[in-house]
């Protein structure tokens, strides 16, 4: 998913988008520690697709903060 996409979503949707992350960076951990993991370079992406989530995040509070 790209940037773009994820700055049209709610707070609330990227937060629950970080946490499907969070949940599939876990289990690709135990997928590599147990020696199942077949596609290495899904941890990569699916870490900085979290740290993309985050940075969007905190823009919206930013921006949020900033209005009002």
């Amino acid at each position: 998913m790209n940037a773009s996409d994820m700055r049209a979503k709610s707070p609330d949707e990227l937060r629950t988008e970080l946490e499907s992350l969070k949940k599939e960076s876990f289990n690709l951990r135990f997928q590599q520690a147990t020696g199942q993991l077949e596609n290495t370079a899904r941890m990569k992406a699916v870490r900085r697709d979290a740290a993309r989530v985050k940075t969007i995040l905190n823009e919206k509070a930013a921006a949020a903060a900033s209005e009002g």
